[in-house]
């Protein structure tokens, strides 16, 4: 079993509902068991001009399953939510789940690269995170509490809203 941290947003489709819903079907993975969920926060898109806010919250899973199988189940969620595949890099959609962390493991693969590329320039994927592993360290980087502290709060709101 390993530790995978998995970030989640979505800017369409009643952003918040899909964010619940993404937690619900990652908490029925199969070989899995959702350890924990952060809150919601608001955030402003990256990517193309003209896009709603997200909403962004992140997941910790002790899995079974591969980084792999993981990723397959992580875009059968985002398919089953609407999401099509090819959309525009950083565009609006309907969910999109990245998996952040899995354990302390370093990949380098076509379409998988663990830790997720961005999350260390990303303060709404380390904020909702570091609500749910403060402690944690991320490989090749450093201390989640360090990251939080560098990228604050900026152009982020915390929901009180829970998915």
């Amino acid at each position: 079993m390993a530790l995978a941290c998995i970030g989640l947003g979505s800017n369409l489709g009643n952003p918040q509902a899909q964010v619940g819903q993404a937690f619900d079907a990652l908490a029925a993975l199969p070989s899995s068991r959702l350890l924990a969920r952060s809150p919601l926060y608001r955030s402003r898109p990256v990517g193309p001009p003209g896009q709603a806010d997200y909403i962004n919250a992140a997941a910790a899973l002790e899995t079974g399953l591969t980084p792999a199988q993981l990723l397959a189940a992580l875009k059968r969620i985002e398919h089953d939510r609407g999401r099509q595949p090819g959309g525009e890099r950083w565009g609006p959609r309907e969910l999109d789940l990245d998996i952040l962390l899995y354990g302390q493991r370093r990949i380098q693969e076509k379409d998988l690269v663990i830790p997720h590329p961005e999350l260390a320039r990303r303060n709404f994927v380390v904020v909702p995170l570091h609500d749910i592993l403060p402690a944690l360290e991320v490989p090749g980087v450093g201390s989640l509490a360090g990251l939080r502290r560098q990228l604050g709060m900026s152009g982020l709101e915390r929901l009180e809203t829970v998915a």
